[in-house]
């Protein structure tokens, strides 16, 4: 069945300037026609992390006749689950090739992950970027690496050498200063090389929904009497507010602007963790708060199917940037260091990603012997 597009909230947040990603990435989507279509409605790219596949593999039969191809039966599952993973990134990849093309390399996107276990490591984190980036060997991917201090060299090596970045994990103003520093380093490297810069992509992954969470779980721990109640709900987007406006300090003014006669692009913020985990919460609301120009937004399926539904398309992202600063200078009255938060929440994705991949390996074995039973 031919897919009759239509116009879209997705269209409407491209007229704002903003991107949306798919936070998911499954065969099953990719084999069927589902990502075609999601494409013409407006999908500009995807996104994929340790527990995307460990769903993905775990929840259906795609994967099955690859698991079963003798020419796999001796491979460890990291080995697997990596030819796995590498494949279905280059066949979405191909998917959104002609965005890619249409948007001269604006777009267009599908991201990797690096193991998450190398967070702390900068040397190994940037040789398994080097490689995931070979062997998938597409201009359109985005090699993921989390932005802890230890990333911060592997990132600007990475971009520095012709790879295109994806900086996951960023939970601070600071450490988006810090990523996005690197990628302007990185393309004057570059530049100061006689290297091509106008084809060099990178986002700034900044989360969001998760912050609520962890900062609600401190003001409760408070008590009803806390001074911070008021400010429950408030803080992630007061906070994902405050990089933006950061993005547009870096991207202006005279460093910025000698890099521009190279052809050189802005690196986005993108927000993930788009999803709300406090049902309290409006369903789309970590959507309709940060919508704004040069910036993508991740969106798990079920949500953009919400979000098609009944959400509302407006610039929001940088309407009360004064108020951000009053919610995050109250919470710090109020005694609750944001810093101390960020490094929480960085540690909890760390090892929340680490589990994720390790359990893959697990359902990966599992169903390997099961498939081998039934033979």
């Amino acid at each position: 069945m031919t897919h009759v597009q239509t116009y879209t909230k997705m269209h409407a947040l491209l007229e704002q300037g903003q991107s949306v990603w798919l936070d998911d990435l499954r065969r099953g989507m990719i084999v069927s026609g589902e990502l075609d279509a999601l494409i013409a409605d407006g999908l500009r790219g995807m996104t994929s992390n340790p527990t995307i596949f460990e769903a993905a593999i775990a929840d259906s039969t795609d994967y099955d006749a690859a698991i079963r191809d003798p020419a796999v039966a001796g491979w460890h599952e990291r080995e697997l689950f990596e030819k796995l993973a590498v494949d279905d990134v280059r066949a979405a990849a191909d998917r959104f090739r002609p965005v890619y093309e249409a948007t001269d390399g604006a777009d267009g996107f599908v991201s990797i992950e690096v193991n998450p276990a190398l967070a702390r490591d900068t040397e190994a984190s940037l040789a398994e970027a080097r490689r995931l980036w070979r062997e998938i060997g597409r201009p359109n991917v985005m090699i993921k690496i989390p932005g802890t201090r230890e990333g911060w060299a592997a990132i600007e090596r990475g971009l520095a050498e012709g790879m295109n970045i994806n900086i996951t994990l960023l939970f601070s103003v600071e450490h988006y200063r810090a990523v996005a520093l690197a990628y302007i380093a990185a393309l004057e490297a570059r530049v100061n090389a006689g290297q091509p810069i106008h084809r060099i992509a990178s986002v700034a992954s900044f989360f969001v929904s998760r912050v609520d969470t962890e900062v609600d779980k401190r003001i409760e721990a408070q008590g009803p009497d806390s001074p911070l109640r008021d400010l429950r709900g408030q803080v992630a987007m007061a906070n994902a507010t405050l990089a933006y406006a950061r993005f547009r300090e870096l991207f202006a003014g005279p460093r910025w602007e000698a890099l521009l006669p190279y052809g050189a692009r802005v690196q986005r913020p993108l927000w993930a963790s788009t999803s709300t985990k406090n049902p309290a919460y409006g369903d789309v609301r970590y959507i309709e708060g940060l919508i704004g120009p040069d910036t993508v937004t991740t969106i798990p399926l079920d949500t953009l199917r919400r979000f098609e539904d009944h959400g509302g398309v407006a610039r929001t992202v940088d309407r009360d940037v004064a108020g951000a600063h009053r919610i995050m200078d109250s919470l710090a009255r109020g005694g609750i260091d944001f810093a101390g938060v960020a490094r929480t929440l960085e540690e909890q994705g760390i090892r929340k990603f680490a589990d994720s991949y390790d359990t893959l390996l697990g359902v990966l074995r599992e169903k390997r012997a099961r498939l081998a039973a039934r033979a």
